[in-house]
């Protein structure tokens, strides 16, 4: 007679070798960061909110109004299972397209400070380039499953896909948003090569990306005004290299442990787009290298397990899920990366949020959306895993 423990533990019995339903590690990391994210949002936010709209908790309310809505929002995508997704993926492709165009409408769109990226719904204006990222991703993944050996084998499988890339980016361009356009372009060429692109056709791209994103910069007079002050940030210390300037004095402040919860200055007076573009900033004045380095510790940590989530599925024959926790993983460690970068002078100044923190509400929400679905994959790999002897045991943090 033989004993299953394993699939007690998929349906919630307890047991010495009992394992979690879902990642809790990846979720308890994501809630660190969304509820840090609350505080330093009200940290940063209360003088600009007071003086903007009378009210120093103007900001904490909507945030909290989008963090609800992510986790409403997370539970559908969770709710979801891989092969619905799987078939929804051109489908959502198909409506970020439409949103997308629907920005660039006159009397559609709506402009704050020369950016018309927003569909004003009411209470909520609605970003359709952050949703695109998702819905890139989930399309790219179901892609790959349905024409691996084309991707692999011919340049035509290896080029439909970038057409698309390429008319959503001109999309996004106009509006224009340079910063989301290069997120989601490199997000979908890492995933074409871990699908097994032909490395001389992604050799290519990535050359002709390269040459494009310059054109881009240098044509553009702000883009390459950016570019020039990133060079030497105290040129024009009161200029084109304000904001930056003021970010690196924030992080000199800081030093090691900070100058504690709610005592930063630059916030208050001198850092623009405190609570949003450079909120981490405000963390590495009023928290220092410390809390800056715990920040940076739980999006590399996110990565590390999205990317393990994804390879976990690969092993078990579950290739959509595993390209879709793959691409999750470049794009949030990717936009993280760059929002970093750019706070502490190692990138020039571009418009991106950091991931479950800045205020910014589509952003939130997506953000939240990813985590979802990378719970989602790793629970069908769980249940899949409990039917096999000797299965996911081993991947097991604990």
């Amino acid at each position: 007679m033989t004993m299953r423990v394993r699939p007690q533990a998929v349906t919630g019995q307890t047991g010495a070798s009992a394992l979690p339903v879902i990642d809790y590690w990846l979720l308890s990391a994501a809630l660190v960061l969304l509820s840090f994210g609350l505080v330093m949002v009200a940290s940063s936010s209360m003088v600009v909110g007071d003086r903007i709209a009378g009210s120093p908790f103007f900001y904490v309310y909507r945030h909290l109004f989008a963090a609800g809505l992510g986790l409403l929002g997370a539970m559908i995508c969770f709710s979801l299972s891989m092969q619905q997704w799987n078939r929804l993926g051109p489908v959502l492709v198909f409506i970020g397209l439409i949103l997308l165009l629907l920005v660039l409408l006159p009397g559609v769109g709506k402009e704050v400070n020369g950016a018309t990226r927003w569909i004003p719904l009411g209470v909520f204006n609605l970003q359709s380039s952050e949703f695109i990222k998702l819905f890139m991703v989930v399309y790219i993944a179901g892609y790959l499953v349905r024409r691996q050996d084309e991707v692999a084998q011919s340049f035509w499988g290896f080029a439909k896909p970038m057409l698309l890339l390429v008319l959503t980016s001109a999309l996004i361009l106009q509006q224009p948003d340079f910063g989301t356009t290069v997120v989601i372009f490199a997000t979908a060429v890492g995933m074409l090569f871990l699908g097994g692109v032909v490395l001389y056709q992604f050799t290519i791209l990535v050359a002709m990306a390269t040459v494009a994103a310059g054109l881009l910069i240098y044509l553009e007079p702000y883009r390459w005004a950016r570019l020039m002050s990133f060079r030497n940030p105290w040129d024009d210390p009161f200029g084109s290299d304000f904001q930056l300037g003021q970010a690196l004095i924030a992080f000199g402040r800081g030093e090691v442990s900070g100058v504690g919860l709610g005592n930063g200055i630059q916030k208050q007076f001198y850092l623009p787009e405190a609570h949003t573009d450079f909120i981490m900033a405000v963390v590495g004045e009023e928290f220092g290298l410390l809390g800056t380095l715990a920040v940076i510790l739980l999006f590399a940590f996110i990565c590390w397990r999205a990317f393990q989530i994804g390879a976990r599925a690969e092993q078990l024959g579950q290739r959509f899920s595993a390209y879709v926790a793959y691409g999750l993983g470049l794009w949030l460690g990717m936009q993280a990366f760059i929002n970093i970068g750019v706070n502490v002078g190692l990138l020039p100044t571009k418009g991106l949020t950091l991931p479950f923190m800045s205020y910014g509400s589509n952003s939130l929400i997506v953000a939240c959306m990813a985590i979802a679905l990378l719970l989602r994959i790793d629970f069908e790999s769980r249940k899949t895993d409990a039917t096999t002897p000797q299965g996911g045991r081993k991947w097991s943090l604990a």
